[in-house]
């Protein structure tokens, strides 16, 4: 599936666009601040129902304006057409449409756009706290398997029902709190069985991407760690819970699972050079590609690349170049404010292209003979 023709209006700093996307390559060109970034937080919503950036709806409306629109016209591997539209005016609730039928619940729309973000700000996987690993491994599991949102979401409904008894000032009822404990137990084992498996899997592709790029100079692993590992996640609840109760919320269970991230077999966040972690990030993320791609069989996800050279060496942006200019990708969108980075994929690469210069919000088709001003 590729994005064909997207609509834009008054998202972030692009108060209108009207634009028609090669299947394979799309190439944005411009200086930092201007809309680049935007543009491609755009066609994430469309996948996502939400930004990129984890902000309020309100937030993502133009300044100034009353709300925002999105349209996208998508080409299946079929040849077929889908449409997807969002909206929000202000002081409502968005709409989420599917070929002008809207969803009742979000959540099932989640997976049928597969898109992986690569983008500078990936790098708070390794500076970031785990909350930021476990919304990784959320994002790509959720986006083929349809079950799991619902008992994350399960999860964490009993899971904010136990805090809540936990602050209580009088003492909680027992039979009460034992019954939100169990539905915990019941869901987290199943998040994390889910979890496991998907890191399992992901774990071969991410090293070999990440020997690929960095031309084996570096040793990188990830090992997933959970309360679950302890045993039966209802017995590592129960245990503690008169600390919980102490301190007011809920120590155990699979919201406090995390990823180690190791270079050489010590943690990179303390370990790695900027080139590193970014080459790291960067081969996580192509790792979850290719993982979608297997476990949807054959089915590409659109890949944004967002300023993806920065901070990296000569030779790690060559890979990165042979890598996504080669025939195993589907359709790309990259930004860039190097025009030398672009020249030398669409140089070395004979896939169908497209060029676009972005400047104050405004989004122009670019020949490729132009130069960028």
């Amino acid at each position: 599936m590729f994005l064909n023709k997207l609509s834009i209006l008054n998202y972030k700093n692009i108060s209108e666009a009207d634009l028609v996307f090669s299947p394979k390559l799309n190439c944005f060109i411009g200086h930092n601040g201007e809309g680049k970034t935007n543009l491609l937080d755009a066609v994430y919503y469309l996948s996502f129902c939400r930004s990129s950036c984890s902000v309020p709806d309100s937030h993502v409306v133009r300044h100034g304006c009353d709300f925002f629109m999105l349209d996208g016209r998508y080409v299946t591997d079929d040849g077929d057409y889908e449409n997807v539209t969002c909206g929000m005016k202000a002081g409502s609730k968005k709409h989420f449409k599917r070929n002008k039928k809207e969803y009742k619940r979000l959540s099932g729309h989640i997976g049928f756009i597969p898109l992986i973000f690569v983008s500078p700000s990936d790098t708070v996987l390794v500076d970031g706290g785990s909350e930021e690993r476990r919304r990784l491994m959320d994002v790509v599991v959720s986006q083929y398997d349809a079950t799991y949102i619902d008992a994350l979401n399960r999860y964490n409904k009993a899971l904010q029902q136990r805090n809540s008894l936990l602050r209580a000032e009088e003492e909680p009822d027992a039979d009460l709190i034992a019954l939100w404990e169990e539905q915990m137990a019941a869901e987290g084992e199943t998040v994390y069985r889910k979890r496991d498996a998907f890191v399992g899997e992901l774990v071969p592709l991410f090293q070999r991407f990440y020997r690929d790029i960095s031309q084996e100079k570096e040793q990188v692993s990830l090992r997933y760690v959970s309360h679950c590992q302890r045993g039966p996640l209802l017995d590592v609840i129960r245990r503690d819970r008169h600390k919980d109760r102490a301190v007011g919320y809920s120590l155990h269970g699979i919201h406090r699972d995390d990823l180690e991230m190791l270079i050489g077999g010590y943690p990179i966040r303390r370990e790695g050079s900027q080139g590193q972690t970014k080459t790291f990030v960067i081969s996580l993320k192509l790792a979850q590609f290719e993982f979608l791609k297997n476990v949807r069989k054959g089915v590409r996800p659109i890949l944004l690349l967002d300023d993806v050279f920065d901070k990296l060496d000569a030779g790690r942006v060559e890979q990165i170049v042979r890598i996504v200019g080669g025939d195993g990708f589907g359709q790309i969108f990259l930004t860039d404010t190097n025009r030398e980075h672009l020249d030398r994929i669409l140089g070395g690469s004979r896939l169908d292209y497209k060029l676009f210069h972005v400047e104050n919000g405004v989004i122009s088709r670019m020949e490729a003979g132009d130069v960028q001003a």
